[in-house]
């Protein structure tokens, strides 16, 4: 049975295995990437500071820096096995708003096509609920039809398809 946890150090090896069946550079949503050092999440203490770091997301009174927002980080796990991330993004700057919402999430490769974004989204949407939010936006890829309907399976309403920097982007909309 699937579960959601804080990231932890213990299953680095797990993530690894799962970083390893991405494409190299390719964009993980919801993963907290982007605050990882560009090498180095093989050594135990690079990927124990970078784990300290998604955690310390949320906590809104440190400072996350320039063009970032406060973020709670999970991981979507069964037992010692990590399968992907979602993020709950507590509040949206001008880029989110435009291209990535209040929540991201991936899947890794070999677990996809078991419901488990559909899972993790209802799951992380009662988290929203809870912290306040009355509706969360949530984008994908305009190719991404998988995403697409875990979106929808989970009450997303279709505001637009826009062309953004990142691509174009599906934008829905999701009333708490």
């Amino acid at each position: 049975m699937p579960e959601l946890i804080t990231p932890t150090g213990r299953l680095q090896s797990s993530w690894l295995a799962a970083r390893d069946e991405w494409s190299p550079g390719a964009h993980q949503d919801g993963t907290g990437l982007r605050l990882a050092p560009e090498a180095g999440l093989d050594s135990p203490e690079v990927f124990s500071a970078w784990v300290e770091q998604l955690q310390q997301q949320s906590d809104r009174s440190v400072a996350v820096g320039e063009e970032r927002v406060h973020a709670t980080h999970w991981w979507i796990v069964e037992g010692d096995s990590y399968l992907g991330a979602i993020d709950l993004r507590h509040y949206l700057n001008a880029f989110l708003l435009d291209v990535g919402g209040h929540i991201g999430y991936s899947i890794r490769p070999s677990a996809r096509r078991r419901g488990l974004a559909t899972w993790a989204l209802g799951a992380v949407l009662l988290e929203a609920r809870a912290f306040g939010l009355g509706r969360v936006l949530v984008t994908c890829d305009d190719d991404n039809v998988g995403s697409a309907r875990s979106i929808e399976r989970n009450g997303g309403v279709l505001e637009d398809v826009r062309t953004t920097d990142a691509g174009i982007k599906r934008r829905y909309w999701i009333t708490l």
